[in-house]
């Protein structure tokens, strides 16, 4: 009787070298993961992943990313690009300008009681105590950019609603590590709260995309009739994503980063 071979019950994680076309070797996070069905490669500000489903072999991962190694290097090198542009991070008192809707709007500092940062007729304000505390910044922070992607989003919903087996059954924002959005199988949207920092029609594209996915729920040629129909203009708006995304990723984490 052949003996099966044991799958892990756990996540498994180990770090393996790579050797990049040009030479140059990298540090892989391979993750083993029980819940995982296919391979799957990751690249973000924090590195490159590697996921194997529990049977694949370490050779096979071996060979999945030899076999888009040319990928990973086109995704590492937007990524070395988007902290050049990037930014700094949130410099308390200091910071004059911060990204919203594809601008960068002035910032006004001042003293108060509490930590809070609201829209203001000449831009944003920014109140902190005398005594700042760095985390209570951010959280503020990221409350106001979720505050004013809501916004934007409870703008745009209601035109998109007609024609929709139902509408959604909640709107998150947070921040993703690599996607832009997604659907749950109870019918919520999530979407990344970097969105807000860039231009409202690429924000306003990924609303319609996973709206779509409640009429089909995978990018077959219907899903993307149904993009078509919604908004014409998505071929533009994913372009601008696929180049600036990653720099607008990176800017939301450096601000929302406390810095003592």
């Amino acid at each position: 009787m052949a003996r099966l071979t044991s799958t892990p019950r756990r996540v498994e994680r180990e770090t393996i070298a790579f050797e990049l076309d040009d030479g140059r070797l990298i540090d892989v996070a391979q993750v083993r993961d029980p819940r995982a069905r296919r391979m799957r490669l990751l690249v973000n500000e924090r590195g490159v992943r590697l996921t194997l489903p529990p049977r694949a072999s370490a050779v096979s991962g071996q060979r999945f990313l030899a076999e888009n190694g040319g990928w990973v290097a086109i995704q590492l090198a937007r990524f070395q690009a988007a902290a050049a542009l990037g930014g700094e991070g949130l410099e308390i008192g200091r910071t004059a300008t911060l990204p919203l809707r594809g601008e960068k709007v002035p910032v006004q500092w001042s003293e108060g009681r509490y930590t809070r940062v609201e829209a203001h007729d000449a831009g944003i304000l920014v109140q902190v105590p005398a005594t700042p505390k760095p985390a209570a910044l951010s959280r503020a922070l990221a409350d106001f950019y979720a505050a004013q992607a809501r916004t934007d989003a409870g703008r745009w919903l209601p035109q998109y609603l007609p024609g929709l087996p139902q509408a959604p059954r909640g709107l998150r924002f947070k921040r993703l590590s690599s996607l832009w959005g997604s659907l749950s199988p109870s019918g919520e949207v999530s979407l990344d709260l970097s969105l807000v920092l860039g231009r409202p029609a690429a924000f306003e594209y990924v609303l319609v995309h996973e709206l779509c996915h409640l009429v089909e729920r995978n990018h077959s040629r219907r899903f993307w009739r149904e993009v078509e129909q919604r908004f014409a203009g998505w071929h533009g708006e994913r372009d601008y994503l696929r180049a600036e995304g990653s720099a607008l990723k990176l800017r939301l984490e450096r601000l929302l980063t406390p810095v003592a």
